[in-house]
């Protein structure tokens, strides 16, 4: 394999396996995603999908395999290399209680983050994302689902990342609201995005889209 080739490897899942519960979910999954590609998962619920955004993130250990990023194993002291790189927006963005600015304010207070909340983009987020121009001001805990996944959303392209796992960020949200969010993501030749959605507006010609079958 040339160097180049190498280079362009972000992410290498070899021969992933997890159990929960004495319950073999994934077995021998391999899946390599190189810079710049973009990947739907699909399958039912309970097949593993998530589990797979977890264990790149070190959230969640694989019972057997080895996974890589930029061709280092991820284990307990490399996955937070991983984490400063990768954006991951879940389905149920849980942020805790108080008004949404305090909280934006909490998350890019932390030295990682810092210099990160850029004013002028986060009004341009809040309107391409169609949220209420007073959503700063509201309670979190009382948002909508549909804008508990867009400040999410929000929150994740602030912190300005090429890497992005998407969880079934767009579930809430209705058909027009889901495409326009795809079309954002997916237009963006640079971000390498690992997809998780049930969606269609997320299906496209030429995206590699796998699908995962239970194990047992």
């Amino acid at each position: 394999m040339s160097d180049k080739s190498l280079n362009n490897e972000l992410i290498k899942y070899e021969n992933i396996g997890f159990s929960f519960e004495n319950r073999k979910i994934l077995s021998g999954f391999n899946l390599t995603i190189k810079k710049n590609q973009k990947i739907l998962l699909r399958g039912k619920s309970g097949t593993g999908k998530t589990t797979l955004l977890k264990i790149l993130l070190g959230f969640t250990k694989p019972s057997e395999g080895t996974i890589y990023f930029r061709n280092r194993v991820i284990d307990s002291k490399t996955c937070w290399e991983a984490r400063k790189e990768i954006a991951y927006i879940v389905q149920d963005t849980d942020l805790g209680e108080g008004k949404v600015k305090s909280l934006l304010d909490e998350i890019f207070s932390y030295r990682a983050n810092k210099e990160k909340l850029d004013h002028e983009k986060l009004r341009a987020f809040i309107r391409e994302l169609e949220l209420e121009d007073d959503i700063l001001e509201k309670n979190f805990q009382e948002l909508s689902g549909g804008e508990k996944q867009r400040i999410g959303i929000l929150i994740a392209l602030l912190l300005n990342r090429n890497i992005y796992l998407l969880d079934e960020v767009t579930s809430a949200l209705d058909a027009k609201l889901k495409k326009k969010i795809a079309d954002y993501f997916l237009s963006r030749e640079d971000w390498t995005l690992l997809i998780v959605s049930h969606d269609r507006e997320w299906e496209r010609d030429g995206m590699e889209t796998i699908n995962i079958e239970t194990s047992s």
